[in-house]
């Protein structure tokens, strides 16, 4: 049989493959072509140009310094830093509370699992867009205003125009804060290492979180007290249309990283409870035996061995927290979909260049949330010997 027969398999596969490839160019050309001509029919210039065009809207919230003169490109960054800060803020809370949740489903309380449970099987059976739309229409916007705001503690208000806080202004002594606090983690680090290999040495079990804790608490409050507080709290005044000082988290920020957050948690906690069911009885047993509590038997034993098992899905969750932060536009949050690829893309019509920007960027974060998660699960692989 010849070698480029076509009853040779080789062959068929080389001219299936080329052929696969003749007709991707083809419609790569094909889409290309005729997005190129509807442009020029509809005179609209491409290319990403317009990022240097001043952008002649306000946004209500800005991590960065941003005015009516900025140009899209500011717009950009604009969103793309409100979309992050919904991103890690609604996966802290969603990843700490499903924890708690997942570990609750296991409780041989029958009250608290069966509680847990119910937020379960209900917060996932609810689609996302519905529950952000009763967190701010049905919670927040009916609240009262700044006059009757209600106070949840000293100085911190929940009205309908969101929560508002005392501002921090840092003062002199603010440096030696921050490098005391950050002597104190790496001390809590070295710690935390100091006792694991003495464990591992000994068996012997040193209460590294508590001392831990104790330094990063006591070492910036020591130099707080010989060079003076590092901040004080500015109180925010309450008027009768609005709040003057302070710091204010808009409703729309809080409801859509509550909704993100319990939402998600129903699914981390499924993933948490099966990652803990993974784990054999008997090493909870074995441990038991040792003398080691049933706290310790879960955060020493079964916890360390379930996040083999945890982690992957757990990406996947947080990948889908931060792809679900999108439907902000539904509630006017002002992240990266609702003021780059809504208001820019209405305003200049470039909305491949818009579309392809978008895109890339969320692109971009999910990469690097599931490299960042997959070194993790890397180290935290069980070496077997």
């Amino acid at each position: 049989m010849s070698a480029w027969s076509w009853a040779n398999p080789r062959t068929r596969a080389l001219v299936y493959q080329a052929g696969l490839i003749l007709g991707v160019v083809f419609v790569v050309w094909f889409f290309t072509s005729t997005a190129r001509a509807n442009l020029e029919r509809q005179n609209i210039a491409s290319g990403f140009g317009f990022l240097q065009h001043t952008a002649g809207f306000g946004i209500v919230q800005t991590l960065i310094p941003y005015t009516e003169e900025a140009s899209y490109g500011r717009v950009f960054f604009v969103g793309l830093f409100n979309t992050l800060l919904v991103a890690v803020v609604g996966t802290v809370f969603a990843v700490a509370l499903g924890f708690v949740i997942g570990v609750a489903r296991l409780s041989r309380n029958w009250l608290v699992a069966k509680f847990a449970a119910v937020y379960v099987e209900t917060l996932r059976n609810i689609p996302l867009l519905l529950q952000l739309f009763f967190w701010y229409f049905a919670i927040l916007r009916p609240l009262p205003g700044p006059r009757e705001s209600l106070t949840l503690l000293p100085g911190v208000f929940l009205n309908n125009r969101g929560v508002v806080m005392p501002r921090v202004e840092w003062t002199s002594s603010s440096l030696a804060f921050v490098i005391a606090l950050a002597v104190a983690i790496i001390g809590a680090v070295a710690i935390r290492r100091w006792a694991h290999k003495r464990q591992l040495a000994s068996g012997q079990i040193f209460p590294a979180g508590r001392a831990a804790l104790g330094l990063i608490i006591g070492l910036p409050l020591l130099v707080s007290l010989i060079v003076g507080a590092p901040f004080h709290l500015e109180p925010p005044t309450l008027g009768n249309f609005d709040s003057v000082g302070g710091w204010r988290l808009l409703p729309e920020f809080v409801a859509l990283t509550f909704g993100l957050a319990v939402y998600t948690a129903a699914f981390i906690a499924e993933i948490v409870r099966s990652g803990i069911q993974s784990v054999s009885r008997g090493q909870s047993e074995a441990a038991h035996a040792l003398g080691l509590s049933t706290g310790q038997t879960l955060r020493l034993v079964v916890i360390p061995q379930a996040l083999r098992v945890i982690v992957p899905p757990l990406t996947s969750q947080i990948l889908n927290l931060t792809k679900n932060s999108s439907l902000a536009v539904a509630i006017a949050y002002p992240d990266l979909v609702s003021v780059f690829a809504g208001t820019v893309l209405n305003q200049t019509g470039q909305a491949i260049e818009v579309i392809a920007i978008t895109m890339g960027v969320y692109l971009v974060i999910s990469l690097a949330t599931s490299l960042a998660m997959n070194i993790y699960n890397a180290r935290i692989a069980i070496v077997e010997r």
